[in-house]
């Protein structure tokens, strides 16, 4: 296929839910028999249970902070520098070792493509046999090796830029030719403007795929301005490739090596589509088999299919972080909390609490949705399970469905700091 990096991006939809969903109680099974922490994270599942994604939404959400409290916990105590996430050991089934900051340190196995970014390298319009310069750092972090394995996989040939040196990077792209560039859209547009400065042409370099960053409408157009076609990709450090877009520029086409979901910031919730919330991935990894990994991303699922005939989810892209917990009046307050106060009361369809006022004279409203007519005591019953549950006072505001900004917020922070 030319149109595809394999027949799998084209499968019809029920297909591939039917497969993902074979995969995912043998993958859970695995993780709990070959992974020390989900053994206990999950020691109350039957894998052969979670067969459809009700079941796999009653699983735990494992976030980031969770994974390193994990893995600084292990460390600790002599253990495992991966916190029993991993189920391969140093030697000839690992490869290398990363480390993200905190540190979280992530394996990275022997599988062919390991990291998956050859679908999304090919989606950038890579192909067999192009050169590609690689400038994501090779040192501490996966992102050098993610793409370099990836365009491996694909076909191409590698010149590890990595990051610094414009100069010295200028003159490789001039002297090299290679076909497009792999990085962050800042440091291509540092490389380009250098470019223009030395009066030296970089006409090969005609597309690039970039991750690490936002890539903003404004600096999409920059850069077809100077000819490269710059396309983006959505992978992390834990998982790998998540989405990636497509010619078509409508939102990001999920990878076919992951199961996502869009839950509800500070639960496991999964929200309705097209409601903004936090991506969750269930990775069909076999050495770093994470199930249900909040990555603290906000996103939204996209009706339809990609235009250029891909039939797996979009997602709309990175929209800000899902962490919003935040202090009030000495106290922190987390997203799950408002959840615990919502769930009290089954007429309550969506919440937001908001915070206003001036440092040290903080205020809160919870703000929620209903379709009941002004039920009788619910704003006192409301203001009750915010004392209960947060130790603070707050006031509640009874609106109408769909009122609430659709933005992925479940606490927003209105205060003035000046």
């Amino acid at each position: 296929m030319t149109d595809f990096f394999d027949a799998m991006e084209a499968r019809d939809a029920a297909e591939r839910e039917a497969a993902l969903l074979t995969a995912l109680p043998l993958q859970v099974a695995h993780a709990k028999l070959a992974s020390p922490a989900f053994a206990e994270i999950l020691k109350d599942v039957n894998p052969a249970e979670v067969t459809h994604r009700a079941a796999l939404a009653k699983l735990p959400v494992i976030r980031k902070h969770e994974l390193l409290e994990l893995q600084l916990s292990s460390r600790s105590r002599g253990g495992s520098v991966f916190g029993g996430f991993s189920t391969a050991g140093f030697g000839s089934s690992m490869l290398r070792v990363f480390a993200s900051p905190g540190p979280i340190y992530e394996p990275e196995g022997t599988a062919r493509d390991y990291w998956r970014m050859a679908r999304a390298i090919y989606a950038a319009g890579f192909r067999a046999g192009d050169l590609i310069h690689n400038s994501f750092s090779y040192h501490f972090v996966p992102a050098g090796s993610m793409m370099e394995t990836g365009a491996h996989a694909l076909g191409c040939t590698v010149f590890p830029g990595g990051t610094g040196q414009t100069e010295q990077q200028v003159q490789a792209m001039a002297e090299l030719k290679p076909a497009g560039y792999i990085g962050t859209p800042s440091f291509l547009k540092i490389i380009l403007e250098k470019a223009a400065e030395l009066g030296v042409a970089l006409p090969s370099v005609t597309k690039a795929m970039f991750g690490g960053e936002a890539f903003p409408p404004s600096l999409r157009d920059w850069f077809l301005a100077q000819g490269v076609a710059g396309y983006q990709c959505y992978a992390t450090a834990d998982v790998g490739s998540i989405a990636f877009e497509t010619a078509a520029r409508e939102g990001l086409v999920v990878d076919e090596g992951v199961l996502l979901e869009i839950v509800r910031p500070g639960t496991g919730d999964p929200v309705a589509d097209g409601e903004v919330g936090e991506v969750v991935v269930t990775s069909l990894n076999l050495t770093y088999p994470l199930i249900r990994f909040g990555t603290g991303d906000l996103s939204a699922v996209l009706p339809g299919c990609c235009p250029t005939g891909r039939t797996n989810t979009r997602i709309k892209g990175w929209m800000g972080r899902a962490d919003q917990t935040t202090k009030i009046r000495g106290m922190f307050v987390h997203p799950g909390q408002v959840d615990t106060i919502v769930k009290r009361f089954p007429e309550v369809t969506r919440a937001r609490l908001v915070v206003t006022g001036e440092m040290a004279n903080d205020a809160m409203t919870l703000k929620v949705e209903t379709a009941c007519s002004g039920p009788d005591g619910l704003a006192g019953k409301l203001v009750d399970a915010i004392r209960d549950v947060t130790k603070l006072r707050g006031q509640v505001e009874v609106v109408l469905p769909g009122s609430l900004p659709n933005d992925g917020k479940v606490i927003e922070d209105a205060r003035s700091y000046q």
